[in-house]
Protein backbone atom coordinates (compact mmCIF):
# COMPACT_ATOMS: atom_id res chain seq x y z
CA UNK A 1 0.00 0.00 0.00
CA UNK A 2 1.50 3.38 -0.89
CA UNK A 3 1.78 6.42 1.65
CA UNK A 4 0.44 8.50 -1.16
CA UNK A 5 -2.87 6.57 -0.98
CA UNK A 6 -3.09 8.66 2.44
CA UNK A 7 -2.14 11.92 1.37
CA UNK A 8 -4.60 14.98 1.34
CA UNK A 9 -4.57 18.98 0.62
CA UNK A 10 -5.00 20.99 3.63
CA UNK A 11 -5.18 24.72 3.54
CA UNK A 12 -2.57 26.34 5.88
CA UNK A 13 -5.07 28.05 8.03
CA UNK A 14 -6.60 25.21 8.71
CA UNK A 15 -4.17 24.00 11.13
CA UNK A 16 -5.16 25.37 14.40
CA UNK A 17 -2.27 27.21 16.03
CA UNK A 18 -4.03 27.76 19.08
CA UNK A 19 -6.74 25.87 21.20
CA UNK A 20 -10.20 26.70 21.34
CA UNK A 21 -10.94 29.38 23.47
CA UNK A 22 -12.21 27.19 26.21
CA UNK A 23 -11.28 23.73 26.92
CA UNK A 24 -13.98 21.56 25.52
CA UNK A 25 -15.19 24.25 23.17
CA UNK A 26 -14.10 22.07 19.84
CA UNK A 27 -16.64 20.90 16.73
CA UNK A 28 -17.33 17.49 16.40
CA UNK A 29 -17.76 15.42 13.53
CA UNK A 30 -19.69 11.75 13.68
CA UNK A 31 -18.06 9.34 11.77
CA UNK A 32 -20.45 6.14 11.45
CA UNK A 33 -18.17 2.96 9.50
CA UNK A 34 -21.09 0.76 9.73
CA UNK A 35 -22.88 2.93 6.51
CA UNK A 36 -20.54 6.03 6.01
CA UNK A 37 -22.84 8.11 7.42
CA UNK A 38 -21.50 11.60 9.00
CA UNK A 39 -23.17 14.21 11.17
CA UNK A 40 -21.72 17.61 13.12
CA UNK A 41 -21.79 18.48 16.28
CA UNK A 42 -19.86 20.14 19.16
CA UNK A 43 -17.67 18.10 21.72
CA UNK A 44 -19.95 19.16 23.74
CA UNK A 45 -22.88 17.06 22.88
CA UNK A 46 -20.28 13.41 22.96
CA UNK A 47 -22.46 11.87 25.62
CA UNK A 48 -25.70 12.03 23.04
CA UNK A 49 -23.61 10.00 20.91
CA UNK A 50 -22.12 7.61 23.31
CA UNK A 51 -24.12 4.36 24.67
CA UNK A 52 -24.60 3.56 27.98
CA UNK A 53 -22.61 0.79 28.97
CA UNK A 54 -19.65 1.86 27.06
CA UNK A 55 -16.27 1.83 28.86
CA UNK A 56 -14.18 4.96 27.79
CA UNK A 57 -10.42 4.43 28.14
CA UNK A 58 -7.72 7.24 28.47
CA UNK A 59 -4.12 8.00 28.42
CA UNK A 60 -3.24 9.14 31.59
CA UNK A 61 0.64 10.36 30.45
CA UNK A 62 1.36 13.44 31.79
CA UNK A 63 3.65 15.62 28.94
CA UNK A 64 7.06 16.97 30.57
CA UNK A 65 8.62 20.21 29.22
CA UNK A 66 10.81 18.21 27.16
CA UNK A 67 12.46 20.08 24.61
CA UNK A 68 15.29 21.79 25.60
CA UNK A 69 17.77 24.46 24.01
CA UNK A 70 21.98 23.81 24.10
CA UNK A 71 24.61 25.51 23.07
CA UNK A 72 27.38 23.64 21.20
CA UNK A 73 30.85 23.82 22.77
CA UNK A 74 32.52 24.27 19.41
CA UNK A 75 30.98 26.99 17.44
CA UNK A 76 28.12 28.67 19.76
CA UNK A 77 25.55 27.46 17.85
CA UNK A 78 22.01 26.78 19.15
CA UNK A 79 20.66 23.41 18.57
CA UNK A 80 17.45 22.17 20.21
CA UNK A 81 16.40 19.17 21.36
CA UNK A 82 13.61 16.80 22.25
CA UNK A 83 13.89 14.87 25.04
CA UNK A 84 11.94 11.45 24.75
CA UNK A 85 12.73 9.05 27.18
CA UNK A 86 15.20 8.94 29.96
CA UNK A 87 17.99 5.98 29.56
CA UNK A 88 19.83 6.00 32.45
CA UNK A 89 20.91 8.39 35.92
CA UNK A 90 22.33 11.06 33.21
CA UNK A 91 21.67 9.98 30.02
CA UNK A 92 18.42 10.45 27.61
CA UNK A 93 17.14 9.24 24.45
CA UNK A 94 16.57 12.33 21.94
CA UNK A 95 15.92 13.70 19.10
CA UNK A 96 17.65 17.28 17.49
CA UNK A 97 17.76 19.20 15.28
CA UNK A 98 20.43 18.59 12.88
CA UNK A 99 20.77 15.00 13.88
CA UNK A 100 23.45 14.60 11.20
CA UNK A 101 25.90 16.84 13.29
CA UNK A 102 25.05 15.29 16.37
CA UNK A 103 28.01 12.66 16.79
CA UNK A 104 29.52 11.15 19.68
CA UNK A 105 31.51 13.45 22.12
CA UNK A 106 30.30 16.92 20.58
CA UNK A 107 29.39 19.21 23.99
CA UNK A 108 26.34 21.26 25.10
CA UNK A 109 26.12 24.29 27.49
CA UNK A 110 22.30 23.94 29.11
CA UNK A 111 20.58 26.52 31.57
CA UNK A 112 22.09 26.35 35.17
CA UNK A 113 25.45 24.72 34.65
CA UNK A 114 24.55 22.04 33.10
CA UNK A 115 26.61 20.46 30.46
CA UNK A 116 25.51 17.46 27.82
CA UNK A 117 27.74 15.44 25.15
CA UNK A 118 26.49 13.24 22.41
CA UNK A 119 27.29 9.71 23.70
CA UNK A 120 27.79 6.60 21.54
CA UNK A 121 24.50 4.82 20.39
CA UNK A 122 22.92 1.31 19.19
CA UNK A 123 24.79 -1.35 21.64
CA UNK A 124 27.93 0.82 22.84
CA UNK A 125 24.99 2.94 24.49
CA UNK A 126 24.96 0.11 27.39
CA UNK A 127 27.95 1.26 29.28
CA UNK A 128 27.91 3.58 32.44
CA UNK A 129 24.81 1.35 33.89
CA UNK A 130 21.70 2.36 31.51
CA UNK A 131 19.06 -0.02 31.39
CA UNK A 132 17.88 0.79 27.86
CA UNK A 133 19.69 1.32 24.65
CA UNK A 134 18.50 4.23 21.97
CA UNK A 135 19.99 2.65 18.41
CA UNK A 136 17.05 4.01 16.67
CA UNK A 137 18.81 6.37 13.59
CA UNK A 138 16.38 9.33 14.03
CA UNK A 139 17.85 10.08 17.79
CA UNK A 140 20.52 10.39 19.86
CA UNK A 141 22.08 9.69 23.23
CA UNK A 142 22.71 12.35 25.63
CA UNK A 143 24.22 12.47 28.92
CA UNK A 144 23.89 15.63 31.46
CA UNK A 145 26.70 16.13 34.10
CA UNK A 146 25.40 16.84 36.50
CA UNK A 147 22.13 14.45 35.86
CA UNK A 148 18.52 16.80 35.04
CA UNK A 149 15.38 15.80 36.45
CA UNK A 150 12.05 16.64 36.34
CA UNK A 151 12.50 19.53 38.66
CA UNK A 152 14.99 20.78 36.09
CA UNK A 153 13.12 20.25 33.00
CA UNK A 154 9.84 22.35 34.67
CA UNK A 155 12.35 24.74 35.30
CA UNK A 156 14.14 25.21 32.03
CA UNK A 157 12.38 23.25 29.55
CA UNK A 158 9.52 24.44 27.06
CA UNK A 159 6.11 22.87 26.16
CA UNK A 160 6.98 20.10 23.30
CA UNK A 161 4.43 21.82 20.99
CA UNK A 162 4.58 20.05 17.29
CA UNK A 163 6.84 21.67 14.44
CA UNK A 164 3.49 22.40 12.76
CA UNK A 165 2.48 24.99 15.44
CA UNK A 166 4.34 28.14 14.28
CA UNK A 167 4.97 29.95 17.23
CA UNK A 168 7.39 29.42 20.56
CA UNK A 169 5.23 28.05 23.78
CA UNK A 170 3.24 30.36 25.45
CA UNK A 171 2.66 30.06 29.08
CA UNK A 172 -1.09 29.23 28.43
CA UNK A 173 0.58 26.23 26.75
CA UNK A 174 1.42 24.63 30.24
CA UNK A 175 -1.83 24.28 30.80
CA UNK A 176 -3.71 23.62 27.55
CA UNK A 177 -1.29 20.84 26.27
CA UNK A 178 -1.95 18.92 29.51
CA UNK A 179 -4.97 16.94 29.65
CA UNK A 180 -7.21 17.15 32.66
CA UNK A 181 -6.49 13.64 33.71
CA UNK A 182 -2.67 13.86 33.28
CA UNK A 183 -1.07 11.38 36.15
CA UNK A 184 2.15 9.54 34.70
CA UNK A 185 5.22 11.93 33.52
CA UNK A 186 6.74 10.91 30.12
CA UNK A 187 5.31 11.75 26.74
CA UNK A 188 6.75 14.28 24.64
CA UNK A 189 3.67 14.87 23.10
CA UNK A 190 0.71 15.06 24.19
CA UNK A 191 -2.03 12.66 23.90
CA UNK A 192 -4.24 15.11 22.02
CA UNK A 193 -7.61 13.51 22.00
CA UNK A 194 -7.31 13.71 25.80
CA UNK A 195 -7.25 17.75 25.26
CA UNK A 196 -10.85 18.40 24.65
CA UNK A 197 -12.64 17.00 27.87
CA UNK A 198 -13.06 19.24 31.05
CA UNK A 199 -14.45 17.72 34.35
CA UNK A 200 -18.19 18.88 33.51
CA UNK A 201 -17.83 16.78 30.63
CA UNK A 202 -16.48 13.67 32.15
CA UNK A 203 -19.51 14.59 35.10
CA UNK A 204 -21.63 14.21 32.09
CA UNK A 205 -20.55 10.66 30.61
CA UNK A 206 -20.15 9.22 33.51
CA UNK A 207 -24.39 10.51 34.76
CA UNK A 208 -24.92 9.38 30.86
CA UNK A 209 -23.66 5.90 32.32
CA UNK A 210 -20.27 5.27 30.92
CA UNK A 211 -17.15 4.01 32.69
CA UNK A 212 -13.91 4.90 32.83
CA UNK A 213 -10.90 3.11 32.90
CA UNK A 214 -6.97 4.44 32.10
CA UNK A 215 -3.83 3.11 30.45
CA UNK A 216 -0.54 4.76 30.02
CA UNK A 217 1.33 5.47 26.69
CA UNK A 218 4.33 7.82 26.95
CA UNK A 219 3.72 9.80 23.36
CA UNK A 220 6.95 9.58 21.76
CA UNK A 221 8.94 9.03 17.99
CA UNK A 222 6.04 5.59 17.41
CA UNK A 223 3.07 7.98 17.56
CA UNK A 224 4.87 11.25 15.69
CA UNK A 225 7.78 10.49 13.40
CA UNK A 226 6.32 10.89 10.02
CA UNK A 227 6.31 7.79 7.00
CA UNK A 228 9.10 8.42 4.65
CA UNK A 229 8.97 5.64 2.88
CA UNK A 230 7.15 5.19 -0.74
CA UNK A 231 5.07 1.46 0.91
CA UNK A 232 3.39 1.95 4.29
CA UNK A 233 5.14 -1.56 5.00
CA UNK A 234 8.30 -0.77 4.73
CA UNK A 235 7.78 2.15 7.39
CA UNK A 236 9.67 1.28 11.13
CA UNK A 237 7.42 2.48 14.28
CA UNK A 238 9.74 3.47 16.52
CA UNK A 239 9.25 1.98 20.32
CA UNK A 240 7.25 3.31 23.45
CA UNK A 241 6.40 2.53 27.00
CA UNK A 242 2.93 1.54 27.98
CA UNK A 243 1.45 0.45 31.12
CA UNK A 244 -1.90 -0.85 31.88
CA UNK A 245 -3.16 -1.42 34.79
CA UNK A 246 -4.70 -4.52 36.12
CA UNK A 247 -7.82 -2.65 36.91
CA UNK A 248 -8.21 -0.86 33.13
CA UNK A 249 -7.70 -4.85 32.14
CA UNK A 250 -10.28 -6.64 34.27
CA UNK A 251 -12.97 -3.43 32.97
CA UNK A 252 -12.10 -4.19 29.09
CA UNK A 253 -12.87 -8.04 30.10
CA UNK A 254 -15.96 -7.27 31.94
CA UNK A 255 -17.07 -5.17 28.58
CA UNK A 256 -15.92 -7.69 26.00
CA UNK A 257 -18.03 -10.46 28.03
CA UNK A 258 -21.40 -8.03 28.88
CA UNK A 259 -21.09 -7.09 24.93
CA UNK A 260 -20.45 -3.37 26.07
CA UNK A 261 -18.39 -1.26 23.84
CA UNK A 262 -15.45 -0.08 24.14
CA UNK A 263 -14.28 3.50 23.03
CA UNK A 264 -10.40 4.43 22.99
CA UNK A 265 -10.02 8.15 23.51
CA UNK A 266 -7.06 9.02 21.38
CA UNK A 267 -5.28 6.84 19.37
CA UNK A 268 -2.55 5.92 21.86
CA UNK A 269 -5.25 5.01 24.29
CA UNK A 270 -6.60 2.65 20.95
CA UNK A 271 -2.78 1.86 20.03
CA UNK A 272 -1.82 0.33 24.13
CA UNK A 273 -4.81 -1.65 24.13
CA UNK A 274 -4.29 -3.42 21.06
CA UNK A 275 -0.63 -4.08 21.83
CA UNK A 276 -1.35 -5.47 25.19
CA UNK A 277 -4.27 -8.11 23.67
CA UNK A 278 -2.99 -11.15 24.35
CA UNK A 279 -4.27 -14.52 21.66
CA UNK A 280 -3.53 -16.89 24.31
CA UNK A 281 -5.37 -15.08 26.95
CA UNK A 282 -7.97 -14.08 24.78
CA UNK A 283 -7.89 -10.52 26.80
CA UNK A 284 -5.77 -7.70 27.41
CA UNK A 285 -3.24 -8.33 29.55
CA UNK A 286 -2.17 -6.17 32.38
CA UNK A 287 1.10 -4.64 33.17
CA UNK A 288 4.36 -2.98 31.23
CA UNK A 289 5.14 -3.39 27.80
CA UNK A 290 6.93 -1.45 24.86
CA UNK A 291 5.28 -1.58 21.58
CA UNK A 292 6.44 -1.00 17.82
CA UNK A 293 2.13 -1.33 16.81
CA UNK A 294 1.73 0.10 13.00
CA UNK A 295 -1.47 0.01 12.15
CA UNK A 296 -2.99 0.09 8.87
CA UNK A 297 -5.55 -1.43 6.18
CA UNK A 298 -5.86 -4.94 7.07
CA UNK A 299 -5.13 -4.93 10.75
CA UNK A 300 -7.50 -6.54 12.55
CA UNK A 301 -9.05 -5.10 15.64
CA UNK A 302 -8.94 -7.20 19.09
CA UNK A 303 -10.18 -4.61 21.42
CA UNK A 304 -11.70 -1.15 20.56
CA UNK A 305 -15.18 -0.91 18.90
CA UNK A 306 -15.40 2.67 18.92
CA UNK A 307 -13.47 5.79 18.66
CA UNK A 308 -12.81 9.22 19.64
CA UNK A 309 -9.84 11.15 17.98
CA UNK A 310 -8.23 14.21 16.40
CA UNK A 311 -7.34 15.14 12.48
CA UNK A 312 -4.27 13.86 11.65
CA UNK A 313 -1.24 14.92 9.22
CA UNK A 314 -1.33 13.58 5.46
CA UNK A 315 0.76 10.50 4.90
CA UNK A 316 0.57 10.19 8.55
CA UNK A 317 0.67 6.78 10.31
CA UNK A 318 -2.00 7.93 12.79
CA UNK A 319 -3.82 8.87 9.69
CA UNK A 320 -3.44 5.20 8.38
CA UNK A 321 -4.59 3.88 11.90
CA UNK A 322 -8.22 5.59 11.43
CA UNK A 323 -8.41 4.08 7.99
CA UNK A 324 -8.14 0.93 9.28
CA UNK A 325 -10.72 1.83 11.79
CA UNK A 326 -13.21 3.15 9.41
CA UNK A 327 -12.14 2.07 6.23
CA UNK A 328 -9.55 4.11 3.88
CA UNK A 329 -12.42 5.70 1.59
CA UNK A 330 -14.80 6.77 4.57
CA UNK A 331 -12.22 9.02 6.08
CA UNK A 332 -10.63 10.42 3.23
CA UNK A 333 -14.26 11.28 2.35
CA UNK A 334 -14.63 12.63 6.38
CA UNK A 335 -11.96 14.70 5.32
CA UNK A 336 -12.54 16.35 2.39
CA UNK A 337 -16.04 17.58 4.32
CA UNK A 338 -14.04 18.59 7.29
CA UNK A 339 -11.97 20.93 5.11
CA UNK A 340 -14.77 22.23 3.24
CA UNK A 341 -16.34 23.19 6.54
CA UNK A 342 -13.44 24.37 7.63
CA UNK A 343 -12.45 22.01 10.73
CA UNK A 344 -9.41 23.05 12.69
CA UNK A 345 -6.79 20.36 12.05
CA UNK A 346 -4.30 18.50 14.23
CA UNK A 347 -2.77 19.20 18.24
CA UNK A 348 -5.30 22.12 18.89
CA UNK A 349 -8.13 21.36 16.14
CA UNK A 350 -11.38 19.85 16.25
CA UNK A 351 -12.54 16.45 16.97
CA UNK A 352 -14.14 13.29 15.53
CA UNK A 353 -16.06 10.35 16.74
CA UNK A 354 -16.01 6.98 14.66
CA UNK A 355 -18.68 4.78 15.64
Amino acid sequence: MKTEDFNFDLPEELVAQYPAGERGGARLLVLDRSDGSRCHAAVADLPSFVEPGTLMVFNDSRVRKARIYGEALDNGSSTEFLLLRRLGEATWEAAATKLRRQRPGRRYFFPGGVEGVIEPSGDESRVAGDVRVASDESTRVLRFEPPIGERWLEENGHIPLPPYIKREDAPSDAERYQTVFARETGSAASPTAGLHFTPELLFALRARGLGFASVTLHVGLGTFLPVRTDSIEDHRMHEEEYSVPPETAAAVAAAKAEGRPVLAVGTTSLRTLESAWSEAEGAVAPGPGRTRIFIYPGYQFRVVDRLFTNFHTPRSTLLMLVSAFAGRERIMEAYAEAVRMEYRFFSYGDAMLIK
